[in-house]
């Protein structure tokens, strides 16, 4: 008997251990936000459709989720001005929780980071003057001496220009948002960009055409909200709040609002 009391001790014990050990805690991250009831997001906010910066705030497709999935979470959102060079430094360095703004998902970003599921599928197009669309039909045509590209330093676009378009003239502007502007005044002849930018500019700008966006230059990718990986338990909730306002139609809902 008294041997069964003791055993019957020390399963108490452990199981008295368990439930306060570390294991059973939210990661340190998601405890922060939570407490803190502040998420800390990090944008360019330089890529529309998906987050542009303006004397009035942010705004775009991303910013519409972000927030929604921050109300989900009880929390606010502090948002931390970033630039596409130091955007992986930024999130490696703490600095935020979460990168939105029209990130593309790819092998080397997975390969640091996590990313929420895919959305906004696209491609590689060239943004052109419309009075030049006949004439850029093909990465060659691009590919010329006499072409002038401008590029913004720092993400997939900027790769992109320098592995294929070695021979044009390649300069960069540091404001993403400013490109196209200096494209339609004629102060350069091809930006390349993805899917939903090109359209959007070319829609508000009639000097302005959107190349390749029926075949485009790349394979079709998908966007993505970028993580760190050093709260397992933050990104499981952060997935969990995505897959639910996916359900309920709020990831849609932005869709439609930005991106038709």
């Amino acid at each position: 008997m008294f041997a069964h009391k003791i055993l019957a001790l020390a399963f108490a014990a452990v199981a008295a251990s368990l439930s306060f050990s570390p294991a059973a805690q939210a990661g340190p991250r998601l405890d922060r936000i939570m407490e803190a009831k502040v998420i800390r997001v990090g944008t360019p906010g330089d890529y529309r459709p998906f987050a542009i910066k303006t004397d009035g705030g942010y705004s775009g497709h991303d910013i519409d989720v972000i927030e929604t999935m921050a109300k989900e979470l009880g929390v606010k959102i502090e948002y931390v001005p970033t630039t596409w060079p130091n955007l992986v430094k930024d999130l490696q360095g703490d600095k935020f929780d979460v990168a939105v703004g029209g990130v593309t998902r790819n092998v080397n970003r997975m390969r640091i980071f996590d990313m929420l599921p895919g959305y906004a599928p696209f491609g590689k197009v060239a943004l052109v003057r419309a009075a030049d669309k006949t004439k850029f039909t093909s990465v060659d045509a691009m590919n010329q001496p006499t072409v002038r590209v401008i590029k913004n330093p720092g993400g997939t676009n900027e790769t992109y220009v320098l592995a294929n378009l070695k021979a044009a003239q390649v300069s960069t502007h540091d404001k993403n948002a400013e490109i196209p502007a200096l494209i339609a005044e004629g102060k350069g002849d091809v930006m390349i960009t993805e899917t939903y930018e090109a359209l959007h500019y070319a829609k508000a700008d009639p000097r302005l055409a959107a190349a390749f966006v029926d075949a485009t230059l790349t394979p079709k990718n998908y966007l993505g909200f970028m993580l760190p990986t050093d709260d397992a338990d933050y990104v499981r909730v952060m997935g969990f709040v995505w897959g639910l306002l996916d359900g309920r139609g709020a990831i849609q809902q932005a869709a439609d609002k930005w991106l038709k």
